[in-house]
């Protein structure tokens, strides 16, 4: 048996001989559902890998940790745990204490981090932790990240995106995949399971379960969502939940197979001579709704940040031929050029801070 690596990076001795490992539930339902999920998409949690788990000692964490727990020996993973104290709470220290003190038991190795100054919204302490996570993946030399997000935050999530406006992107948030930086990704395996199967499992599992205070707090649109908004919509029409979950998922594949046609598209407009380089007629000869997705996907593609859409629509409408050639600023010092026959993306040397105000300069001919 090999040793542990404890947050101070140092390696624990192994167990002694003869001492019981924990216990491991019963072969169920979720534990089968879940292995035919990474039967049929390996990519999402590759066996063999050494996997950060975002645990925050709730339901839906917990729950996921008891079940890789269960299929590591299935996938041959290595598990490290992960757990961020915002210090918005008095109880935290305590649960981050009596976190780490189960995680011992299970031999898991668990990193505690607490910010260096008090984070003022949820957007902030949400950045924090998935600097944290980053970091410490790339130290770990860990390709995944993993959350316990449900398909119950899916759900929340799509109505907030819904109600705030969004695109169809916005929509098919919370994917099972997404890039974080270099080569890490934040993987969602539970988004399968609603938040009553966390819950159940979690409790015939005989997983501790920490409870966020937070969680009920009614300032936090989230909340108001998930105990005002939602159980209405259950009520009204039972499974609203799992049906706005599927509608994310479809969407997902959606936006998936479109980024694939819309490479396609790019490649053949391009400039064989240069990927940040179009050809301006070939482009103008589309309609409005295809210059602006194909632009989009370029623009993202090679700057890393998609154009506003008041940019695209004043774009588009300079395309046509006889309007001549223009310029474009976008984020991070990016500028797109045409000229009669090209589009060019380059990126000024001396420009590293994005425009304070998009701006189109056309060309007098």
């Amino acid at each position: 048996m090999t040793g542990i690596v404890t947050p101070t990076g140092q390696e624990e001795q192994p167990a002694r001989q003869g001492k019981q490992l924990p216990a491991r539930s019963p072969w169920g339902p979720l534990q089968l559902r879940l292995h035919q999920t990474l039967l049929l998409h390996p990519e999402l949690l590759p066996p063999g890998e050494r996997l950060l788990l975002a645990v925050s000692g709730g339901q839906d964490s917990m729950a996921m940790t008891g079940l890789l727990l269960d299929l590591s020996r299935l996938h041959h993973w290595q598990l490290h745990l992960w757990h961020g104290d915002h210090g918005w709470r008095h109880e935290a220290g305590r649960q981050a204490r009596e976190l780490a003190a189960w995680a011992r038991q299970q031999q898991l190795p668990l990193e505690l981090d607490t910010p260096a100054q008090v984070l003022g919204s949820e957007a902030e302490a949400r950045e924090w932790r998935y600097r944290c996570l980053q970091h410490l993946a790339q130290q770990l030399g860990c390709r995944r990240v993993a959350t316990g997000h449900t398909a119950s935050d899916r759900a929340e999530t799509m109505l907030l995106h819904l109600a705030r406006g969004t695109h169809l992107r916005g929509l098919a948030s919370l994917r099972r995949l997404r890039p974080s930086s270099g080569k890490v990704q934040i993987a969602r395996p539970l988004l399968g399971l609603m938040r009553e199967d966390t819950a159940r499992f979690c409790a015939d599992r005989g997983l501790p379960v920490w409870p966020d205070s937070s969680n009920a707090d009614p300032r936090f649109s989230r909340n108001r969502i998930r105990h005002q908004v939602l159980p209405v919509l259950e009520e009204l029409h039972p499974g609203a939940s799992r049906r706005m979950n599927a509608l994310a998922e479809r969407l997902e594949h959606g936006q998936a197979l479109q980024s694939e046609l819309l490479s396609l598209g790019v490649t053949a407009l391009r400039e064989l001579s240069s990927p940040r380089t179009l050809r301006r007629a070939a482009l103008a000869e589309l309609s409005a709704a295809a210059q602006t997705a194909v632009l989009r996907h370029w623009i993202e593609r090679e700057t890393g940040n998609g154009p506003l859409n008041s940019q695209l629509e004043r774009l588009t409408q300079r395309l046509p031929l006889e309007h001549g050639p223009g310029s474009l600023d976008l984020a991070d010092g990016w500028r797109l050029e045409w000229e009669r026959e090209t589009l060019t993306l380059e990126r000024s040397a001396s420009r590293t801070d994005p425009p304070s105000a998009s701006t189109l300069h056309a060309a007098s001919h």
